[in-house]
């Protein structure tokens, strides 16, 4: 019932976009679970956790429905069963609306996926506005909330003992339970998303926003972890140990998946704030040129007089063909690298491996992701050698980024 934080900093030069609000000619996203259909272009997935809750869904309501229509027998599993679904389809009404808001706003929506606890839509790109990201947000409530209406008024055209009465009584409460839940102020929930949209709005800053109210959903998790249980033990029903241990899973579980998401939104939100200031000139290290027949010994011996970090090796006409891999350096022994010939030791350039120095941000991240690598090589406009970025050091630079360093 959230929207997902996996998103990315849109710019006013974005590439042409599909339908989806993608840029055009992206590859498809990885599966998330059993296609059920692409409403809007927007594939959505259950995933096996999905029919986990399904099934806890049943076993509860199923024992209940026994209390309120005994002449059931059985046959009150098969209905609790078609409750799970219907809640669920209302669970991805909610996505939906989620969704029309996003392709409306051209950020685009990878997958909507139907999971444990809800649904979640994967937006792509970050809202341009305050209120923009306040409309996202708060749309996906309202639907539960005008669904809860209208099974209110299913309600009320029929008998309240009967099959069709007790559903709609479930799918009633049910929404109302999800458009309150999810209009708590804390992310990673949508209430989260309108506090954060607030808060930028007065400050002017996203990242204030998103700290404040990522420190309302830690706040949130704390109080689901022992209220749930305290709450259940309140009502007054008598419970079994099973009862009671199944509140207590299922409100460490919540409170884990919403501590979780709150952590989720500042680093990603920190990421987000460092982007842009990632420059692929900045962090590349020098490099030194040899052959592919020098031995190891004497091309780290060069390097060090250089004051360089890294060794491409090169053709008899001096053009770069390969970058020594620096993890295959320290697999050599130190007393074995006067006998050991870089070649070996080297990956050749693929066309990938070649980054231009102008690189940053997310333009850099799409780069390093498209061509997995240890090391690239970094060239001028004009395709001189200007150094050699380790994966490493990107990595580095961006967790220390995320923890605020």
């Amino acid at each position: 019932m959230t929207v997902s934080d996996n998103r990315g900093q849109q710019t006013s030069d974005q590439p042409p976009q599909d339908d989806r609000g993608r840029p055009a000619g992206q590859p498809p996203e990885r599966r998330g679970g059993l296609l059920m259909g692409r409403p809007f272009g927007v594939p959505v997935y259950v995933t096996p956790s999905w029919f986990v809750i399904a099934a806890l869904i049943t076993w509860v309501f199923g024992g209940q429905l026994n209390d309120v229509l005994p002449d059931l027998g059985g046959t009150r599993y098969l209905v609790a069963f078609s409750f799970a679904v219907a809640f669920y389809a209302s669970v991805l009404v909610h996505e939906l609306a989620h969704t029309v808001v996003a392709l409306r706003y051209r950020l685009g929506v990878r997958r909507i996926q139907l999971q444990f606890f809800g649904g979640v839509s994967e937006i792509e790109n970050e809202a341009t506005t305050p209120w923009r990201e306040f409309w996202l947000a708060f749309v996906g409530p309202l639907l539960s909330l005008v669904l809860g209406g209208l099974f209110y008024l299913g309600v009320r055209a029929v008998e309240l003992s009967t099959v069709p009465g007790v559903l709609l009584t479930g799918l009633m409460v049910s929404n109302f339970v999800v458009a309150a839940f999810n209009l708590l102020p804390g992310l990673p929930l949508d209430g989260g998303r309108m506090l954060r949209a607030v808060v930028w709005a007065v400050t002017g800053r996203p990242m204030t926003g998103t700290v404040a109210a990522a420190w309302v959903g830690r706040a949130l998790a704390i109080v689901v972890l022992f209220g749930l249980p305290l709450v259940s033990a309140a009502r007054g029903v008598e419970r079994t140990t099973t009862d009671t241990l199944v509140d207590a899973v299922l409100a460490a579980v919540l409170a884990a998946i919403i501590w979780n998401g709150a952590t989720g939104s500042v680093r990603n939100a920190r990421l987000k704030e460092a982007l842009p200031g990632l420059r692929l000139r900045d962090l590349a290290r020098r490099a030194v040129e040899v052959t592919a027949d020098t031995p190891l010994g004497e091309a780290m011996r060069r390097a060090r007089e250089a004051q360089a970090g890294a060794v491409v090796v090169v053709d008899g006409r001096g053009e770069p063909i390969a970058i020594v891999r620096e993890s295959a350096v320290r697999a050599v022994p130190e007393h074995r690298r006067p006998w050991v010939a870089v070649g070996p030791l080297s990956r050749d350039l693929e066309p990938g491996l070649r980054l231009d120095a102008d690189l940053r941000g997310e333009d850099l991240l799409r780069a390093v992701q498209a061509t997995p690598a240890g090391e690239y090589l970094v060239v001028e406009p004009d395709g001189r050698v200007y150094g050699v970025a380790a994966l490493s050091d990107i990595e580095q630079r961006l967790t220390a980024a995320v923890a605020g360093r």
